[in-house]
């Protein structure tokens, strides 16, 4: 059965230093079913030119080289967010919400390194493990991507966006809650291309 359709949208798109490492678990913030909104803003996040992915991607990518590897597309697009898959991504995202113990980077750039399901870690890691978990069930490759942005406080943060026909759903380590992406108080600046997870894009200006 499928599940009801949700709304989202976009925004903009800089390099990624310190990210958020706080996580949310409070009972009242996990959702029972899909997330919905009223917004009128498109369901997708829109993507503009090419641009160079973050350097600890990169290094990631040497470290994990299956994790970037591009993998056959049978079919292209959002995949439909059924029971099933809602359920995946609760159980993926709250797993990995309570597995690692934050903690920031304090050294900068040159010391980031993006680990999957480490005892410790920061937004990266938590990112790129739930991206890791959903793509070991089954989940399409292009459905999973990673997304840089910037919180309120301007500290660069790593999320993963997972792109469904009901819209584009944003995974945080900063709350339990999965939202569609316009209620996430970002502004978005990069994200990997959906058909080839080694090339990133700019994340391209809202237009409703």
């Amino acid at each position: 059965m499928r599940m009801a359709p949700i709304l989202a949208a976009m925004a903009a798109g800089v390099t990624l230093s310190i990210c958020q490492t706080m996580t949310a678990h409070s009972a009242n913030e996990r959702l029972s079913g899909p997330p919905t909104s009223a917004s009128p803003a498109p369901l997708h996040l829109r993507f503009g030119d090419l641009t160079l992915p973050p350097m600890a991607y990169t290094k990631f990518c040497l470290n994990y080289r299956d994790e970037c590897r591009p993998r056959l597309l049978f079919r292209g697009g959002p995949v439909h967010l059924t029971e099933a898959r809602w359920k995946d991504l609760k159980e993926v995202n709250e797993t990995v919400n309570s597995s690692i113990v934050p903690e920031p980077n304090e050294l900068g750039l040159a010391a980031e390194t993006w680990l999957i399901d480490p005892a410790r870690g920061d937004c990266n890691d938590y990112a790129v493990s739930k991206r890791h978990r959903l793509l070991s069930r089954g989940w399409p490759q292009r459905a999973l991507l990673l997304g840089e942005v910037v919180t309120v406080w301007g500290k660069r943060h790593l999320v993963l966006v997972v792109r469904t026909q009901s819209g584009d759903l944003v995974l945080d380590n900063l709350t339990a809650q999965i939202r569609p992406w316009p209620r996430a108080p970002y502004r978005w600046i990069r994200i990997q291309s959906p058909s080839d997870p080694r090339y990133w894009n700019f994340v391209a200006p809202r237009s409703v």
